[in-house]
């Protein structure tokens, strides 16, 4: 049993911005499947390769996620390593997918609210570079990644959703060793 999480914001002011990329890529995964309301988020068990998994958006906000995460996990009794976690990264150039296991929260928000909720960082994540704002960018962190992608980096962004949907189909098929070594070698 997998609990995978994909870190972002509720509403449609949101939707679209580079923050809510793993909310975009739980979509991805979750096609045809009807959402629930449960554990402040919205939550779908599904099933992949013969293996069960509930996927999960924190209607938190971004900064709170670990309130949603801390109790699902312990409701579905999911140990740490067993979650996957799909956010945005911003030591990452757009497009690239990372897959690791544990490590800090690099200023992340939702991964500090996630560490402090679970009691660890030892966890799954797939991370979805966003890159940093360009030196012309007019603003703060949290301005640039509540803002939309320009349309220029629409497919590099899309292109990045699919990719984080197969990464999880491949550490649920291969398991987590192999998972990394493909996808973290792509280019």
């Amino acid at each position: 049993m997998f609990l995978v999480v994909g870190l972002g914001n509720p509403g449609q002011r949101y939707a679209a911005t580079r923050h809510n990329i793993g909310f975009a890529a739980l979509d991805q995964l979750a096609q045809g499947v009807d959402w629930r309301q449960k554990f402040q988020g919205e939550f779908a068990p599904i099933e992949l390769a013969g293996s069960k998994l509930t996927l999960l958006k924190p209607l938190t906000f971004m900064n709170e996620s670990g309130q949603s995460v801390g109790p699902a996990a312990k409701f579905f009794k999911v140990e740490p390593r067993d979650i996957i976690v799909v956010h945005d990264e911003l030591d990452l150039p757009l497009g690239t997918v990372r897959i690791k296991l544990g490590g800090g929260d690099a200023g992340h928000n939702g991964l500090r609210s996630l560490r402090a909720h679970l009691s660890t960082g030892e966890f799954i994540r797939i991370r979805l570079g966003i890159g940093r704002p360009p030196p012309t960018f007019r603003g703060d962190i949290a301005d640039y990644v509540l803002q939309g992608f320009p349309l220029a980096d629409e497919e590099a962004a899309n292109l990045m959703v699919e990719e984080a949907a197969a990464a999880v189909r491949l550490i649920v098929v291969s398991g987590l060793p192999p998972a990394m070594n493909t996808v973290n070698q792509r280019k």
